[in-house]
Formats: structure tokens, C-alpha cells, sequence
């Protein structure tokens, strides 16, 4: 007698954690993130056998964890992260995808590039120097960039014997200043990432510490509400019509989803323009779906035959974004060219290009002391300021504080084609308008 085999339950989906390190030159962000993989048994045998002979080579004697992330020959020689490097590990539990950035001022651009798309930010304090203005500049950087969680790792523990007592003075210190960021989630944990105390495993010289462990952390930390699943935002990236004449009805308008739930049946508008219809269907590359939610990939059919093309945001009827011509945003600057108001520059929203000019530059942000100064109508190299924009047709969008994919643009120069600029847009004074504009031109 046969048995038909009871059907398996669908394996369940492991979630990715992206996050960033930030701190001062020398606090071990390298190290750090070196000995959690090596720890978690994240590096294979053969990167294990360069690391060795590099670190023979450099006569350091040690293994140098360092250099698992600070791959550029000058970041080597200097013993300094220039350039943003990416790594990527597992856990039983979670996949993690790792941006190590710089440490240095005249870096700030790839900070920002590198912690743009984090969930968490790992802030490393060096525990002999405790809460210095580069720890303030990389909190401030972190919460600007809308970072939901931050981790403050007490690094080099062992330099100061693992004292209790210097890591609750840091704890306070920094505890004071984060009640002015926007981030809420802020947690503490004093490690070494030389000696490996409190990375993976827990540390036998801290048991007066009884909380998580920085892997431990990592894996538990709630990010399932970091995304925007109460506005529904659709940009259009493609319009799917296949070439066959069994599927000759099929139009659909194919993205990923930057925020919310659509489901058959709700009514949609399409922006700028503000035409309305109804979803008629929603399709993956598994099939037909009834719902669809950020961050999926999907392609969604309406009831009515509209003008859609690339760039078009789709939302629903009763959930409008804001429609304008006018962004008040702030810059953070990455070209050598310093900001010109004269020039025209392309700006890129999601899907949607178009051209732009900086009208106003209202103020520039000093990164030693987080305070507003006078800017002098540009921003150079690494710098960030707070500018009025105007673009040459209406752009649909949200603050960056509200979504951080329909709140982010770039800049690029028109002529060199260069990324000059990463924008995040401020929250307008005005409510949304009504989805009816003239394009103009500059």
C-alpha cells in the first residue's frame, strides 16, 4: 500500500539585517567586523591563509583581522578604511550584509553611501577616549540618515581592564547626547574586538555585563516594523506588454514596492498625474497574488486603460503623496566641483528622472559641532546643507523621515555624469497639493 507523502511546510524565509559601522579613526570598526567573522565562521580557509601571510609579510605577528575589510593597498599601508567595503555572512538565524566605513572627516560621502540602506548602525567608542566629537558626528550622520537602531559598541575594553566603571560613565555620556537624535533605539555593549570579548562568545573578564552579546544582537534586533507598510508607494520602473497573442490584454506596470500593502480590488492613483483606476491584478514571477507588500517585486494590472510610463508613482487614492515642483532638502555633497546655483543638474527620484537647479542654499551644517552656518550660497566636498531645489516637472515624493526610498534622490552633473549629490527630502510646510501641474521648463 502506498502512502502519498504529507505535503512539507514551505521553508521559512530568513531575514536580512544591513548595517553600517561608524566611529573614529583607530576605535577598530575593521577589527570589529573582521572578528565577527572569523568568530562566526563566516571566512573561508583560503582568505584565512592570505590574512596569515599578509599579516607575516607586515610583521605584525598576529593575525590582522583588519584587513579582511580594508582591501585597498593604501588602506593597508596606512592602517585606515578609505573606501566602503561590503561583506556578507549568515547565521542559523538571520543573513547580514556588513557596510565598513570610513572614520575620517574628509570621508563623510562614504559614510552616508554606505549607511543609507542600514537597518542598525554599529557605533564603536574607544573605551580609554569615551564620547569624543566624532562619535557625535557619526550618531548625528546615523540619525540624519534615518538608521532605526543603534548599537554603541565600549571597544577596547581590555585597555582599560575591563572596568565597570568606564563603561557606565560612557554609557551615560552618550546616553545624554542621544536624547537630541532621532533614533530611539540605542543599546550598549562593551566588547574587544582584539581579544574577541563579547562578539560571539561572552566575556569571562565582564560579568558584571548581562546583556546580549554583539551577535546575539545583531540576530534579535526587530526590524520587521523599520519599513513603511502604511503608505503604499509603487514606482514604476517598467511597463510589461508581451509580445504574444495569447497574452494580448496583459498590461502591467512591473517595481518594487518602496513602502505599504496593495491588494485586488483597491483604487490606485497614478502620479503626478492623478488619474485613478482600480487593481485588476497583481502578479509575481511565482503567479497571481491577492497582496503584495513591501519590499516585493511585482507587476500590478488595472481596471482602465491609462497613460503610465516609467517614473510614475503608483499610490493609493486615499493615501497621496506630495506633488510639486519646489524640495527643501538636505545635501550631502560629493563632487571635487563645489555647488554651483548656475548650473543645471539631473536629479534621479526612484524610477523618475528629471532636471533641476539648487535655487537656494539655506544653510551648511558644521560636522564639528552638528551646529547651522552660513553657508555662502555653495557646499563643497563632503559637506552637507540644508537647500531649496526646483525641478522642471512635478515630482511625487515623501519626506525621508516618512520613507527613506520615496524621501532619497541623487544628483548627477550633467556633464561629466558624475554623482554629485545625495539628497534627502525635509517634510513640506504645506500639505500635499492637488495632482494637477504644467511642466515648465528651466
Amino acid at each position: 500500500m502506498t502512502t502519498t507523502p504529507s505535503p512539507q511546510p514551505a521553508p521559512a524565509r530568513i531575514e536580512l539585517l544591513r548595517f553600517t559601522t561608524a566611529g573614529s579613526v583607530d576605535d577598530g570598526k575593521s577589527t570589529l567586523i573582521g572578528r565577527l567573522l572569523h568568530d562566526s565562521k563566516s571566512i573561508f580557509e583560503d582568505q584565512l591563509e592570505a590574512l596569515q601571510r599578509s599579516s607575516d609579510l607586515t610583521g605584525g605577528g598576529e593575525v590582522n583581522l583588519a584587513n579582511l575589510t580594508d582591501g585597498l593597498r593604501a588602506e593597508r599601508e596606512q592602517g585606515i578604511t578609505i573606501d566602503v567595503a561590503y561583506r556578507y555572512f549568515a547565521t542559523p538565524r538571520r543573513k547580514f550584509i556588513v557596510a565598513d566605513t570610513p572614520g575620517h572627516v574628509q570621508y563623510t560621502r562614504n559614510m552616508v553611501t554606505g549607511a543609507s540602506t542600514a537597518n542598525l548602525a554599529v557605533i564603536l567608542i574607544d573605551a580609554r577616549k569615551g564620547v569624543i566629537e566624532q562619535t557625535r558626528r557619526h550618531a548625528y550622520l546615523a540619525s540624519l540618515l534615518g538608521i532605526p537602531h543603534l548599537l554603541v559598541c565600549v571597544n577596547k575594553m581590555d585597555l582599560v581592564d575591563y572596568r565597570q566603571d568606564v563603561f557606565d560613565q560612557i554609557e551615560a555620556d552618550f546616553a545624554d547626547f542621544g536624547t537630541r537624535l532621532r533614533t530611539q533605539d540605542i543599546t550598549f555593549i562593551p566588547v574587544s574586538a582584539l581579544k574577541g570579548d563579547n562578539i560571539v562568545e561572552r566575556s569571562r573578564h565582564m560579568d558584571w555585563y548581562e546583556g546580549p552579546t554583539l551577535i546575539n544582537h545583531l540576530e534579535e534586533v526587530y526590524i520587521a516594523n523599520d519599513r513603511n507598510l502604511a503608505d503604499g508607494r509603487l514606482p514604476v520602473q517598467y511597463v510589461i506588454r508581451p509580445q504574444t497573442t495569447e497574452h494580448h490584454d496583459f498590461r502591467g506596470f512591473a517595481g518594487q514596492l518602496a513602502g505599504g500593502v496593495f491588494r485586488v480590488g483597491d483604487e490606485v492613483a497614478v502620479l503626478p498625474s492623478g488619474r485613478r483606476s482600480r487593481i485588476k491584478g497583481l502578479h509575481t514571477l511565482e503567479g497571481p497574488i491577492e497582496l503584495a507588500y513591501a519590499p516585493m517585486s511585482v507587476a500590478m494590472l488595472l481596471e482602465d486603460e491609462i497613460d503610465i510610463s516609467r517614473g510614475d508613482l503608483i499610490v493609493p487614492a486615499s493615501n497621496l503623496t506630495h506633488i510639486d515642483t519646489q524640495l527643501d532638502a538636505m545635501l550631502c555633497w560629493m563632487d571635487d566641483q563645489p555647488l554651483n546655483k548656475a548650473r543645471k543638474y539631473i536629479l534621479k527620484h526612484n524610477t523618475h528622472t528629471v532636471r533641476c537647479m539648487v535655487r537656494n542654499v539655506r544653510h551648511r551644517v558644521n560636522i564639528e559641532t552638528l551646529g547651522e552656518e552660513d553657508a555662502n550660497g555653495t557646499l563643497a566636498l563632503n559637506e552637507i546643507g540644508r537647500c531649496a531645489l526646483r525641478t522642471t516637472s512635478p515630482l511625487a515624493f515623501d519626506s525621508y523621515q516618512r520613507n527613506r526610498q520615496t524621501g532619497a534622490f541623487i544628483l548627477i552633473d550633467e556633464v561629466s555624469n558624475l554623482t554629485v549629490a545625495a539628497g534627502l527630502i525635509q517634510e513640506p510646510s504645506k500639505p500635499p497639493p492637488a495632482p494637477e501641474f504644467d511642466e515648465y521648463v528651466i
